[in-house]
């Protein structure tokens, strides 16, 4: 044992130089040099390297040979042992904006538009990975998530809640893939930071008395007055139905919404029927010859009108409400003027209504009802033309 000296090792010549107990020093033509331990396991010979000259000084490796030897005479391949160890360091040294991309690239079967339409990353993206993204997800814990949150916590509620909401399914993700991670730090974080001082803030509604005066308005024959007054017509549609309608989706007087135009996750929602009034009928028919690439409302340049387009229209005329907002302006409306039953009333907006169980037994859409109620609607907000 320990027949070489730290000078010798130094000038050693090309070869292979014992130093007792399997621990080899091979020096290469090249003028580089490794150290390597042999050990037998099982009655195998098995032989693996300790590092490089001069990395790895002759103490140094006595001492990696000394551990090793200790590991075999354990009946153990020291070999597997050490790549069973670098395989979970490396395991816990997933850092947390690999393991967050991962997690949104499972998702995205079951997100709108692959997640591009919803934004599902953003929130990450924008305000925790820049500070937590190179961190090891494993060493990540409570503080870390609360100082990262804490900026936007109040100041920006909601966005601060679907940053934490993702960082909870990252962490599910990560512990999925047997990463060592505490599941309880998000939730711990979240009773660090406290309740939101935050109030909801609802989209901005017209009135109902309102809006056939703003109905009427809308007579230029433009593409965003026509698509203004459908989304007004269709109110259970919400903007995005309205600006990608095509023509083939109607048939008569029934529009037929595909399932991923509603609102809501990726095949968690069917086709959405709605009855047109004769006024939706009418607008239809105003709107074709705009019609460009099959969509009825098509934008200047590419594509469909943005979202924003109806909502700046609204905002130059100095209006507080928002596109959005005629869904509340329809229900208030069925609330105080009508006499509509209150799930038909829902059923227009295409909202679920009662638990699992009432829903799995219920099996109309009341298409006839809401077509009553629709035309009901139409003809009151086209009363003022």
């Amino acid at each position: 044992m320990n027949r070489l000296s730290a000078a010798f090792v130094k000038s050693a010549p090309v070869g292979k130089h014992a130093d007792g107990g399997g621990l080899w020093l091979h020096k290469r033509p090249d003028g580089g040099a490794q150290w390597f331990l042999r050990v037998t396991v099982h009655g195998r010979r098995r032989e693996m390297g300790l590092g490089s000259l001069p990395h790895v000084s002759l103490k140094e490796a006595r001492l990696h040979a000394d551990m090793w030897r200790a590991v075999a005479r354990e009946g153990k391949d020291p070999i597997k042992v050490r790549q069973r160890q670098r395989r979970e360091a490396e395991r816990d040294l997933h850092i947390l904006q690999d393991v967050a991309r991962d997690c949104f690239e499972s998702r995205k079967a079951e997100l709108k538009g692959d997640g591009k339409a919803g934004r599902w990353f953003s929130p990450l993206e924008l305000h925790v990975l820049p500070k937590l993204g190179k961190v090891p997800i494993a060493e990540i814990d409570q503080h870390d998530i609360r100082n990262t949150l804490a900026p936007i916590w109040h100041a920006k509620a909601a966005t601060a809640k679907k940053a934490y909401e993702r960082l909870k399914v990252c962490f599910r993700h990560a512990a999925a893939l047997d990463l060592n991670v505490d599941l309880q730090a998000p939730e711990k974080a979240k009773a660090l930071l406290g309740a939101q001082r935050h109030k909801v803030q609802h989209t901005p509604f017209m009135p109902w008395e309102d809006v056939p005066a703003f109905y009427a308005s809308l007579n230029e024959g433009t593409v965003t007055h026509f698509a203004l007054r459908l989304l007004i017509l269709t109110v259970g549609t919400r903007s995005r139905p309205v600006r990608y309608i095509r023509m083939e989706q109607i048939e008569g007087d029934l529009w037929t919404v595909p399932a991923d135009l509603m609102k809501g996750r990726q095949n968690a929602e069917q086709d959405f029927r709605v009855p047109l009034s004769e006024q939706a009928q009418a607008v239809i028919a105003d709107a074709l010859p705009y019609e460009r690439d099959g969509f009825l409302f098509p934008n200047v340049r590419k594509g469909v009108i943005s979202d924003a387009t109806m909502a700046r229209l609204m905002e130059r005329r100095g209006l507080e409400a928002r596109p959005h907002g005629f869904r509340s302006s329809f229900r208030t409306w069925c609330s105080e003027a009508t006499d509509a039953p209150w799930e038909v009333a829902e059923a227009c907006l295409a909202h679920n209504t009662g638990n699992r169980v009432e829903r799995s037994y219920k099996r109309t859409d009341f298409l006839d009802r809401r077509r009553e109620l629709m035309q009901r609607w139409a003809d009151y907000v086209s009363s003022a033309i």
